[in-house]
């Protein structure tokens, strides 16, 4: 049985390296990827939907020029094709936001999370701004920071607390006859 398990090949004394073929580099640097799609698209061509996870050979290369690097991480570019129409679609990574950016070939389907974090930071900026023209809307968010922070700390003294009594607690041994 050990026979079929074969770690070592035997390599002949007349063995010459050089004389066996180099594989093949992939022209114009596309390397074939199986990949999922990362988001939805709607084909340009044919206005059918691509969803998200959904399984694709695509090809993908290194972006060339000024938009290829993002403080030193590459962006790659990934090219897909309609399963309907053919078409090709090409999308771009985006290292600054973590996500991917659509080229050519269609259009990114609207995603929610993406407008929840423009709303959270557009909300934080105004509340900062009302609080640098209003001295009394500062001091009643500083008040209410505070009260908010002696509830935590009440709260986590009640956990300790309660931690320390379990503590003490421990539950006799008894050895099986």
């Amino acid at each position: 049985m050990g026979e079929r398990k074969v770690l070592n090949k035997y390599i002949p004394p007349n063995f010459d390296p050089q004389l066996v073929p180099r594989s093949k580099k992939p022209k114009d640097d596309l390397i074939p990827v199986r990949m999922m799609l990362p988001f939805s698209i709607q084909c340009a061509t044919c206005s059918s939907f691509l969803y998200r996870g959904r399984k694709f050979n695509s090809k993908k290369e290194p972006v060339r020029g000024i938009d290829g690097k993002y403080l030193g991480i590459q962006r790659f570019r990934f090219y897909i094709k309609c399963s309907e129409c053919s078409r090709p679609i090409t999308f771009l990574t985006d290292p600054k936001n973590a996500d991917y950016e659509m080229e050519s070939g269609g259009t990114r389907n609207y995603e929610v999370w993406h407008d929840e974090r423009e709303t959270n930071q557009r909300f934080e900026e105004e509340a900062e701004e009302e609080e640098k023209m209003d001295g009394m809307k500062a001091l009643e968010n500083r008040v209410l920071e505070s009260q908010r922070e002696m509830a935590e700390m009440d709260a986590l003294e009640e956990i300790r607390a309660m931690n320390a009594r379990h503590v003490g607690f421990q539950i006799p041994f008894s050895p099986l006859p």
